[in-house]
């Protein structure tokens, strides 16, 4: 560095002025460059470690008894990419998670047990393996299992990207649980069957007014799909879930799909600007990642989690065939004009 400059630089300093073109080449880059790594989380190797969060500390202490899945490059950031947030809860027979609210959104996808149920503003749900399942921001929702068997479900949240904006708030109920005020399957009856009440308003602003999507339709139709429609080379057999008053996302920030790889399953490898997070839902299968020269392969099986960064070239295979579901931030990047995504050969 010349002398003209360092003593520029040392000059502007004190007034925190610094210069674009030290910078710009991090600041604007030639492709997206994630500091998120890929990651994998075995389940039989997790559930133990939430077993014992039971013993440890009771729903009602923690609010939200979680273990939050970390990307290894964000250690302490709650962040699974930099701009959403994982976690597996528990719920115990007989527990409740009292009733709160926050403008963060969430989803929760239903990974082990029935019978555990999600009380939304007033209407409850009950959980089932691979069900879909969302809390639209700022509304009260409580959780509780009336079952016999623990209940295991993925928290998937806007957190990071709520905290982006410095727009979060959160706000405790006086009541452990929300007084039902509609019989449960109410907001399906209305918008789950291609219908809509002729005067309404949307309940929860830009998010979906279902907010349990049950795993029964979304596999019935990727069955159908599987058997009657061409089989995309990269994806397999995979769907995106919908607002049915819109067409577009269920939530505003989050974008969820299921996808189901049929027996046999080679895929062509792909990369795309939005990071993916992945709840292995049925069958076994591999995913191998590369940046680089930097290869990873994780075996996958039922309850397996995930994640493959932005701009990682990924490629799918089962054996045997597998349903995955899996969420991102495409909304919000569709919604800036700043997705892209490549197919390669």
């Amino acid at each position: 560095m010349n002398e003209v400059r360092k003593q520029l630089y040392a000059d502007m300093n004190p007034h925190n002025l610094t210069p674009l073109w030290e910078v710009l080449h991090a600041l604007v880059p030639q492709k997206p460059n994630t500091p998120c790594v890929p990651a994998f989380w075995k389940y039989d190797e997790v559930r133990p470690f939430l077993m014992r969060a039971g013993e440890a500390i009771t729903a009602e202490e923690a609010v939200r008894r979680v273990l939050i899945l970390e990307n290894p490059a964000l250690r302490g950031q709650s962040a699974i990419t930099q701009s959403l947030y994982a976690g597996l809860q528990l719920i115990l027979p007989g527990e409740i998670a009292p009733s709160h609210r926050h403008t963060q959104s969430a989803l929760r996808f239903i990974v082990e047990g029935s019978g555990a149920f999600t009380a939304v503003d007033g209407e409850r749900t009950t959980m089932q393996p691979g069900d879909f399942i969302i809390t639209p921001s700022w509304t009260w929702h409580d959780h509780g299992n009336d079952s016999d068997v623990p209940v295991v479900w993925l928290d998937g949240l806007d957190i990071p990207i709520i905290r982006f904006f410095d727009a979060g708030f959160a706000e405790n109920d006086t009541r452990k649980s929300q007084t039902l005020s509609r019989p449960e399957g109410t907001s399906f009856a209305r918008f789950g069957h291609n219908m809509a009440p002729v005067r309404h308003d949307s309940p929860y602003g830009a998010t979906s007014p279902i907010f349990s999507y049950p795993y029964e339709r979304s596999r019935e139709a990727l069955d159908q799909l599987e058997t009657s429609a061409p089989i995309d080379p990269y994806d397999g057999v995979k769907l995106r879930y919908t607002n049915p008053l819109t067409g577009g996302w269920p939530m505003p920030t989050i974008g969820t799909f299921m996808q189901k790889l049929p027996a046999g399953f080679t895929g062509k490898p792909w990369r795309q600007t939005d990071g993916g997070i992945y709840s292995v839902v049925e069958g076994e299968g591999r995913v191998t990642v590369t940046r680089g020269d930097h290869e990873q392969t994780f075996a996958f099986g039922p309850r397996d989690h995930f994640v493959i960064p932005s701009w990682h070239t990924a490629r799918l295979q089962s054996e045997r065939g597998c349903v995955l579901f899996s969420y991102s931030d495409r909304p919000v990047q569709q919604a800036l004009g700043i997705h892209h995504e490549e197919r390669l050969s």
